[in-house]
């Protein structure tokens, strides 16, 4: 399958985040691949006072700032680590939050690194953005600006058949108190790994 190229990326920002569902976000690691199909997504705009390019660029977030097709990683109450895949041109900060995956490949050491039984299930692994990266070994360190539209890299998305309009739903953002009502979240209906319906 083809990676994502950039081009894809400096589409409007809802749009890239509805076309990533389906899409299958791998990360190469020594084990072998990890892999899953993004099921749930979220989008933050220029203007959002949810996004953390509101206030204009800083260190922390300065990659959102940066080229389209470049990870934005970020830590949430000093917790869990976020995966998001900056969007639109230089300058713009605007980016989509991966939500949620159905792994797909790998499954032993995406549960390993959740710390679940091997026996978990598959919807449990990646149901959420802070399980998600912890389950794909996505950390600020490793990944925080890195080019995800390189081939020979180790975190990308691969392009997928779209998914259908009708097995889409759109509605509002959740986990956030400012922008609350923005309807920027997608996700595959019916899929177990969503996080919350």
């Amino acid at each position: 399958m083809t990676v994502l190229p950039r081009e894809f990326y400096l589409q409007e920002t809802c749009a890239v985040a509805r076309e990533l569902l389906g899409k299958t976000l791998v990360r190469q690691t020594p084990e072998g691949p990890l892999a899953g199909t993004i099921v749930e997504t979220e989008a933050y705009l220029t203007g959002d006072p949810a996004s953390h390019a509101f206030r204009g660029p800083t260190p922390r977030n300065s990659p959102m700032f940066g080229p389209p097709g470049h990870a934005y990683v970020y830590l949430s109450y000093g917790v869990h680590e976020m995966l998001n895949l900056v969007t639109g041109p230089v300058g713009v900060g605007e980016a989509v939050l991966i939500r949620a995956a159905w792994p797909t490949e790998g499954l032993p050491l995406l549960r390993a690194n959740r710390r679940l039984p091997p026996d978990a299930p598959a919807r449990e692994i990646a149901s959420g953005p802070g399980k998600l990266a912890q389950a794909f070994g996505i950390t600020r360190a490793l990944f925080n600006g890195s080019d995800i539209c390189n081939p020979s890299g180790q975190l990308m998305v691969l392009d997928a058949p779209p998914v259908p309009g009708e097995e889409m739903v759109q509605t509002t953002r959740i986990g956030i108190t400012k922008g609350a009502e923005s309807p920027w979240r997608y996700y595959i209906k019916d899929n177990p790994a969503v996080s919350r319906r």
